[in-house]
């Protein structure tokens, strides 16, 4: 089973950046997938950016592509997601997601682990 601890949601003012924190645990691949997904009330889940852990392969979003990085941190076996010049359309739930990499890109993965979610909200 795998655990994903995600970290990093606050308040932010417009302009500003984030960066969101995913630890996953209590996995045996030799590779995953890892992604982010964001989900506002009302609307469908979108999918943010992904990656593949060990090969660092990454995938973005048309709403963040150009203001966001994704990478892994491999000491602290962590992903980060970082979005730059946040809007309010940024505001939303954000998930870190989990799935074993068998080939081919993380963008087009269906995940299943899931993280609990960490708030972002941005104002002006």
């Amino acid at each position: 089973q795998v655990q994903l601890a995600e970290s990093g949601g606050g308040s932010v003012q417009t302009g500003g950046s984030l960066t969101l924190s995913c630890a996953p645990s209590g996995y045996t691949w030799h590779n995953l997938c890892l992604g982010w997904f964001r989900q506002v009330p009302g609307k469908a889940r979108e999918k943010v950016a992904t990656i593949n852990y060990r090969g660092a392969v990454q995938g973005y979003g048309d709403s963040v592509k150009g203001r966001a990085a994704i990478w892994v941190d491999h000491p602290k076996k962590t992903v980060h997601l970082q979005i730059n010049n946040l809007k309010a359309e940024d505001t939303a739930m954000y998930y870190c997601a989990a799935e074993k990499y068998t080939g081919g890109q993380c963008w087009t993965y269906d995940y299943a682990y899931w993280g609990q979610g960490t708030r972002v909200t941005v104002s002006s």
